[in-house]
């Protein structure tokens, strides 16, 4: 079957190299500060993780991102230093740190989403809801397809 489909090589490895995630996340980086908020698309994931489960650990936040330690060592560093999270030794293991948020990070919450979701708004402008989720579809097989 997939031997008859006349693939465009060159699109589809741009689109599963990252060049459509990466022009959202930059798209997304200009909206946030355009609204004042001084995070990166990086962060606001990690953030959406702790406001679904705050204190969580390191290993816990590069497991849901897909990031490794050391990226999300320097990840939570500046989020540290930006007030938004902080670290906070285990009381059952004071070897591992959990991550909790701060008062400012949860005070950014509701701002974040909303821009996010007009990001998001901006980035589906004229596709309609059937191609959406064909192509969510799609990509959830891909992803699976590829995963380790």
């Amino acid at each position: 079957m997939i031997e008859q489909f006349n693939f465009d090589i060159q699109l589809i490895f741009a689109i599963l190299n990252g060049k459509v995630s990466a022009a959202i996340n930059r798209k997304l980086y200009r909206n946030f500060r355009r609204n004042d908020l001084e995070i990166s698309p990086e962060q606001w994931i990690v953030l959406i993780f702790l406001w679904e489960k705050d204190g969580v650990t390191q290993q816990e936040l590069c497991n849901a991102t897909f990031k490794d330690k050391p990226s999300m060592t320097r990840l939570i560093d500046n989020m540290e230093k930006q007030h938004l999270v902080v670290r906070i030794s285990d009381k059952k293991d004071r070897r591992t740190n959990l991550i909790h948020l701060t008062k400012t990070g949860h005070e950014i919450e509701e701002k974040t989403r909303t821009i996010a979701a007009l990001t998001l708004k901006e980035a589906l402008y004229g596709i309609n809801l059937k191609d959406l989720e064909v192509s969510q579809e799609v990509l959830r097989k891909i992803f699976y397809n590829t995963k380790d």
